[in-house]
């Protein structure tokens, strides 16, 4: 809720200035508009601060029920991965290479600081595998600061098992790739897959895990429509 202050230290950098432009009683509307502003203003201000601590209560609460879900899907093979391949943007992104790293992920977690705004970590925890030596992988974001930063474990990867795209370098133009994200701090303001991870992906993984059960669905439904409409047809014949 910083903008509203913002604006309102130009109002009255100009205000004096400007009010001279108006009749005496537009003038003093105009004050009694700024009064009321600055209510709303400090208003909101409150509800900034009371909506951050009802989400810092929630996040305690949800916990448990985060590590439980944790535990389960422990018991499904690749669930994440599965769920990575499904969702639209991680797909974009994922090479083959990469897809094969991602099948030994085990568990992800997205953990908010406790000052939710100062930032975030996605911690990436991986079963032994003939990639990398990490079982876990952290990239974490720090918010609070006047130029957000972030930062990722280094990936000590085996030899000759870095993905081309990593070993070789990003050709010009072609978008990142899964890992490339992964290990690239370099503008952490503007990270959309974060955010993908962070709000959508981690809230409810099951939604992208089922998607191909879904399609399938959908195609049985399309073949059964298809054999009523060759029924009808021998039927009319």
């Amino acid at each position: 809720m910083g903008e509203p202050e913002t604006k309102r230290a130009r109002l009255e950098q100009n205000e004096v200035k400007d009010m001279l432009d108006f009749d005496q009683a537009t003038q003093k509307s105009l004050e009694e508009i700024d009064k009321v502003q600055s209510e709303i203003d400090s208003l909101n201000e409150q509800a900034s601060e009371e909506i951050l601590r009802v989400e810092q209560k929630y996040n305690q609460l949800r916990k448990p029920h985060f590590e439980k879900r944790s535990n389960l899907i422990k018991n499904i093979p690749n669930f994440w991965v599965t769920a990575f391949v499904n969702h639209p943007q991680v797909s974009r992104i994922l090479g083959e290479e990469e897809e094969e790293c991602l099948h030994y992920l085990t568990k992800l977690e997205v953990e908010e600081h406790e000052d939710i705004k100062s930032g975030f970590r996605i911690r990436f925890t991986f079963d032994s595998n003939p990639y990398f030596e990490n079982t876990e992988i952290v990239k974490e974001f720090q918010l609070g600061q006047f130029e957000p930063t972030s930062t990722t474990t280094e990936i000590k990867w085996k030899p000759e098992k870095k993905p081309d795209k990593l070993a070789n370098g990003k050709s010009e133009n072609a978008p990142k790739s899964f890992f490339e994200w992964l290990t690239d701090n370099s503008d952490p303001a503007s990270d959309d897959l974060a955010e993908v991870i962070k709000d959508d992906i981690w809230p409810n993984p099951l939604q992208y895990f089922l998607v191909p059960d879904l399609e399938a669905e959908a195609e049985d439904d399309g073949d059964s429509e298809e054999g009523d409409e060759n029924g009808e047809d021998e039927a009319d014949e």
